[in-house]
């Protein structure tokens, strides 16, 4: 099956920047994201979701449309993660998942780290910011003309992640150890100019960087199985009322 990228349309916090969806990506959008789409005349592959936070009618498109349960495990942009996943896509950008409610925004980044740990790379993109993750591997960003006091930070998913390295940035981290419970990594930036790149030999990285800054290609240091899974449209028993 062939790769190719997936753009995803949250409900939450657009801000000014007007999303950019690629030529031939797979778009879909995730329950309230649909008013998003709607508003912008994009065309969604795929809608998904309770429905819970759609202010607009329902899709009438049945055939393009996964009605999930309101009570259940995933939430709706897990399940639109594993629709992108099952076509194909191992690149996403996500919009509208920052900003808004902080679990909300919590629960994206936590996504951005499982998309890692299967070998895929996800974008989440909002308030002239992207966060994403990297899990044995390495970011590299050409070099391009920098905005002064614009931040690139990283952090540690994992408990423990080693043989980070962040070379071309203003403060070049070599072979250094980064922690879950310890801050680091915040309040780097890019040099004009000169190529960049995060990478950990050993771990998981959140980094944040610039929405202005070109997307990073990504290089990973050992083969990656396994995917996401199928929709799980079940509430664990531990959860039943």
């Amino acid at each position: 099956m062939s790769e190719q990228t997936c753009v995803i349309f949250g409900a939450g916090e657009y801000y000014a920047d007007r999303p950019i969806v690629p030529e031939g990506a797979f778009v879909i959008a995730a329950d309230g994201g649909l008013d998003h789409t709607r508003a912008l005349s994009i065309r969604a592959d795929v809608v998904i979701g309770d429905f819970d936070s759609l202010h607009g009618g329902r899709p009438a498109d049945a055939e393009h449309t996964i009605a999930l349960p309101s009570e259940k495990d995933d939430p709706d942009m897990l399940s639109a993660l594993k629709v992108g996943w099952s076509h194909g896509c191992r690149e996403f950008h996500i919009y509208g998942a920052l900003g808004g409610r902080i679990d909300h925004t919590i629960s994206g980044i936590q996504l951005m780290t499982l998309l890692a740990h299967y070998g895929g790379i996800g974008f989440l993109h909002g308030d002239g910011t992207i966060v994403t993750a990297i899990c044995d591997g390495a970011l590299s960003f050409p070099a391009h003309e920098a905005v002064p006091g614009r931040m690139v930070s990283v952090f540690s998913h994992a408990d423990v992640s080693r043989g980070v390295n962040e070379p071309g940035l203003k403060y070049e981290l070599i072979d250094g150890t980064l922690t879950s419970d310890t801050v680091q990594g915040v309040s780097n930036e890019f040099r004009s100019g000169v190529p960049a790149e995060i990478n950990v030999h050993d771990g998981t990285l959140i980094v944040t960087f610039p929405a202005e800054a070109p997307t990073p290609s990504v290089t990973r240091y050992r083969e990656f199985g396994g995917d996401l899974g199928a929709l799980d449209t079940h509430v664990s028993p531990i959860l039943v009322k």
